[in-house]
Order: C-alpha cells, then structure tokens, then sequence
C-alpha cells in the first residue's frame, strides 16, 4: 500500500536483473506498464538509459548502494523528458546473500524550475542594481539633449530639412529614455497593491483590446478558461501588463489566419510551500501559439537582460514579466510545443489576503 502511493518510483530487481517490482510512480515516470515489464531485464527494458543500467549493474555486481543526483535524464518512449535523482541499494535475505537491488527515482522537474527561476531572479538583480547606478548619470544628460533639440527646433521652424534631425534626436532620446524607465522597472522597489484578482476577466479583457491589432493579419483567440478558479491574491495592474504583454508577443509571433490559444486551470503539477503555512495549489495560464517556435539556443536566453530577436526590441520586456512573476510568487516558463510553436505557461499562488511576509522575493 505504502508503495502504490509514495510519488517517488520504485523499481526492485532479482539478482539476475529481472525486474520483479514497479509501482505505480515507475509506470507513470516510464510509461511502462507491469505486464511489459515485469519478469524483463531491466538492461533490456532501459537499454537507451545506460546511466541507470551502469548504476544498476553495479549494484548487482558489488552489493553497494550507489546514487546519480545530478545527471539522469529519464527519456522513454511515449512520456517528456523527466530530470530525475537515482539512488540503487542492494536488498539482502536475513542470512545476508544478496537477493536483488532497489531503485528510488525521485522526479527534480520542480527543483529544476525553481533553481533556473532563482537563477534568472539573481541576474535580473545584478542588472537592477546596474541599472539604478546608471539611470541618474544618463538622464540628465540626455535631459539635455533632447532638450537642446527642442530649442534648436524652434529656432529652425522655417527650414524643414534641418528640421528632420531634430526630430529624429528628440525621438530618439525619448526611446532611450524609455528604456532607462524599463531598466528601473527591474531594481526600484513598487508598493504593490494587493487585491483580490479574478484572473479570467484580466485575460478577457486584454483578449478584448488585443483582437483589433490583429485582425487585419485574421489572427483570433480561442478562450478556455476554468470559470471555477477563484480570484488570486495580486495586483492587477502588474498582472494586466505582464499578460498583455506575453499575448502581444504571441500574437506576433503567429502566422496569418493563426489561432492563439489562452488556458486556465488549477496546476495539477506544482505545489507552493510558503514557511509556516500550508502547500498552496497552483493557478497554471498558458499561451500558446503555433509561429516557428524559439530555437534552443535562443530558449536559454530569453529572460536575459537585452536578449532580443525583434528589431528595435529592448530586449526588457520577457525580464521584466519574470520579475512581475516572482514578485507575485509565482514562475514562468516558455517551452516549445511537441506540435510546433511556442507557450509560455504562468504558474501563480492560488492565495487570498496577500502573499506571507517570508516569500519568494
């Protein structure tokens, strides 16, 4: 019983390799059910995993227990790729000869997440803290640029030609200046303004104002929201920005006549433990989208400060919705679809009354 409901796998083997247990974790992490595998070398079973038959066949060999918390990626065939810790010990009968081993595979995708979330969380730090030294030094200066402009544009109404250049510096020192303000969005402290959020009218909302921008390219959203999920704990406006602009980037990322797709639901996959209370589930909105997708080089960089693909992109916008993420407690993730395109998948605290003063920031 203890066995059929733990969430880690459990694989036990004879001590010719066959396998002789696995309970129902294991076929969830393997796709394999008991009738393909039991009484099957294990060898033969994961002969496309040779990191977990080299741990095994040791085991078996040397009556030692040995563990791999860092470099197993469980691929089977039919199921995702699952980065997983492997421990295998031997059993022994009460008279001490070796009957088999034991393998405890324990699935780190949330560790993964939240280590890559902490990552990106340092960086965005370090450029805020940059960027706050910077700001003061560049805005003055170019206060007076573009303030100079103005003055010149003034003094040259009458000569059209000349008249262009202005125009150009003061538009382009108020594009630099924009840019500054997006660098202070990721290191001046807000007060946020914490509200109960209903997370379904936020995403109408912004679908309503989004379809105008994209209907002369036949671009539409299908909507599949779980009217179920109560309002959150958040503040809105963050919220309504960093959606607007995750639905902004699908929709130019979308081909002509393409559908976006918007999801709600509660994460059946993450949990939240905040110290002190208890785990908290998970509201998962994903946005997916069926344009040519990230290249993986390009999937590792994204949230990078300044990394773009788009011309003239600051390169802020995806830093800045990871920052209004974490500060609601949240992670955010963008993937590749098996099917083609790209979903970015927002993971958010189903909490009421506001975030515990220990949190994640």
């Amino acid at each position: 019983m203890i066995l059929e409901n733990i969430e880690d796998a459990v694989i036990a083997l004879d001590q010719q390799g066959q396998i002789s247990l696995l309970n129902p974790a294991a076929q969830n992490y393997t796709g394999l059910s008991e009738k393909q595998s039991l009484g099957r070398l294990f060898s033969d079973r994961f002969s496309h995993q040779p990191t977990l038959c080299y741990l095994t066949r040791t085991a078996l060999d040397e009556g030692r227990s040995i563990s791999d918390h860092e470099a197993v990626v469980l691929r089977m065939p039919g199921t995702k790729p699952r980065p997983v810790s492997v421990t295998v010990s031997p059993v022994f009968t009460g008279s001490g000869a070796q009957m088999g081993v034991v393998l405890i595979l324990r699935d780190l995708t949330q560790v993964r997440t939240l280590e890559d979330a902490v990552r990106r969380a340092d960086r965005l730090s370090m450029v805020g803290t940059m960027a706050a030294g910077l700001a003061h030094e560049i805005k003055n200066p170019l206060g007076g640029i573009k303030g100079a402009a103005q003055l010149l544009q003034m003094e040259l109404a009458d000569n059209r030609e000349l008249q262009e250049y202005t125009e150009l510096v003061i538009r382009e020192s108020e594009r630099v200046n924009r840019i500054i303000e997006e660098l202070l969005d990721l290191s001046r402290p807000r007060q946020e303004q914490f509200s109960d959020v209903n997370i379904s009218q936020v995403l109408d909302e912004i679908v309503m104002l989004q379809k105008p921008t994209v209907a002369d390219r036949g671009i539409s959203f299908k909507l599949q929201l779980d009217p179920s999920i109560p309002a959150i704990t958040g503040d809105r406006d963050l919220l309504v920005r960093l959606f607007l602009n995750l639905i902004k980037n699908a929709g130019e990322a979308s081909p002509d006549n393409d559908r976006i797709t918007i999801e709600s639901r509660i994460d059946s996959e993450y949990h939240m433990s905040f110290p002190g209370a208890r785990s908290t589930p998970m509201v998962l909105i994903s946005i997916n989208d069926n344009g040519p997708g990230i290249p993986q080089k390009q999937l590792e960089q994204v949230f990078t400060p300044f990394f773009t693909t788009k011309i003239g992109g600051s390169g802020l916008g995806l830093p800045i919705c990871q920052k209004i993420v974490t500060d609601h407690g949240g992670f955010l993730q963008i993937n590749n679809r098996p099917e083609g395109g790209a979903s970015v998948k927002v993971s958010l605290p189903l909490l009421r009354g506001g975030l515990p003063t220990n949190d994640l920031r």
